[in-house]
């Protein structure tokens, strides 16, 4: 049986105004996804389990097949683990985010989707600048990169809030706080310094992309356990992602990233490059979870032009070429969703259950199909169908039954 996850980030909305009271998801011109959700089963799953904080990690181990009451240690180990760094016990991976802060208001989380090249001279120019005992910094891809505090000496992890939660908002209500938090506020006030003054820094930015003024910590967490979907299901495949967090949690699920030339998590990103990716896959592969960032991007944003253009985009470059190709097999099955929403109106995530799309080839034995006549949350939720707990989605692709 051939397996495939496309996951559109932050799709699901709430009506706007200037939509006529519609969605994005609504409005956009989607006839893929309409059709997965005409012709197989169409309804809502809350990826998030209540009292949790909606992040991308909680909600895509939700699609992923894990339950986050029991596999979630924070969002920073999970992105550590794809970028190949060594985790003790007791140590603790923190998320570093490059931002652009403005007269104390974050004004872009992303430090103008800085370059990563240009994010390199970054860390690299704090790193050689700290005298902090035990913490080390390991660049990334774009604005996203990873502090590690070896052998955390504390009983609760720090908290601090996710940069894209506050955009535009003063920062000063959440700055870390708890046990360590003195710590990491002297590398973001560190970082300030080397980013104003170091001559590296200045050359990096004559050309390149970006216009970081600090580093953000945020996403603690220790090192993951989980079995794999191997050891569950008897699968085994791929994640394709331009973002750290999915091939890490695909890593802990068994899966191996598969990297797109172009790919940038942002709404310029190669969406043909990653359809193409996943028909190579699942040649010989099980499973594929395909992952888009942009209309989360967008939604962070609160650009609805481009969140519009990044829902038209993933339906017309991903899912109709993706839908097309699993034809060829007498027994697949596909889900279409977000992992969260992303509301333009809050430019953050939501923990609102969001819609999902599921054709199976063999049917299902507990669900209707062809209940609904196009794809979205009020399409969704008039089906009645209500899946609790997504992370038993899985379940449902393979078996067709929960």
């Amino acid at each position: 049986m051939k397996l495939a996850v496309l996951l559109g980030d932050g799709m699901a909305d709430e009506p706007l105004e200037s939509l006529g009271g519609r969605t994005p998801l609504e409005a956009a011109a989607t006839p893929n996804m309409d059709l997965i959700a005409s012709r197989g089963i169409c309804g809502l799953a809350r990826t998030v389990p209540p009292g949790m904080n909606p992040g991308s990690d909680t909600a895509n181990l939700s699609v992923f097949g894990y339950d986050p009451k029991i596999y979630y240690t924070g969002r920073a180990p999970l992105e550590a683990l794809n970028m190949g760094i060594e985790m003790g016990p007791d140590d603790v991976a923190f998320r570093c985010n490059v931002v652009t802060i403005t007269d104390g208001i974050m004004s872009d989380f992303s430090g103008g989707h800085i370059d990563s090249e240009y994010a390199k001279v970054v860390i690299e120019e704090l790193a050689a600048a700290s005298t902090l005992k035990d913490i080390e910094f390991y660049p990334g891809v774009s604005y996203r990169h990873i502090v590690i505090w070896r052998n955390f000496p504390y009983s609760d992890i720090t908290e601090a809030t996710p940069p894209h939660d506050i955009t535009d908002r003063d920062i000063a209500p959440h700055l870390p706080a708890g046990e360590g938090a003195d710590v990491l506020k002297k590398i973001m006030t560190l970082s300030q310094e080397v980013i104003s003054s170091s001559p590296k820094i200045k050359a990096a930015a004559s050309d390149r992309k970006g216009n970081p003024t600090s580093v953000w910590l945020w996403g603690g967490g220790t090192k993951p356990k989980a079995e794999t979907l191997k050891e569950r299901f008897g699968i085994s495949g791929y994640t394709i992602s331009a973002v750290d967090l999915i091939h890490g949690i695909g890593r802990a699920a068994g899966l191996e990233p598969l990297h797109v030339e172009g790919a940038t998590g942002y709404i310029d990103t190669n969406y043909s490059g990653k359809a193409e990716a996943l028909c190579r896959a699942l040649e010989s592969a099980d499973y594929v979870y395909l992952h888009v960032e942009s209309p989360d991007e967008s939604g962070h944003e609160g650009n609805l032009d481009h969140k519009l253009q990044s829902i038209e985009d993933f339906d017309r470059l991903v899912v109709g070429p993706v839908w097309k190709y699993l034809q060829r097999f007498d027994d697949f099955a596909l889900l279409v969703m977000p992992d969260h929403p992303t509301p333009i109106a809050i430019k953050t995530h939501s923990d609102s259950p969001v819609p999902f799309a599921l054709f199976r080839s063999g049917g299902f034995s507990s669900f209707e199909t062809g209940k609904v006549s196009a794809y979205s949350e009020k399409e969704a939720e008039q089906s009645a169908l209500f899946i609790e707990e997504a992370h038993r989605l899985i379940e449902l692709m393979i078996n067709g039954t929960l």
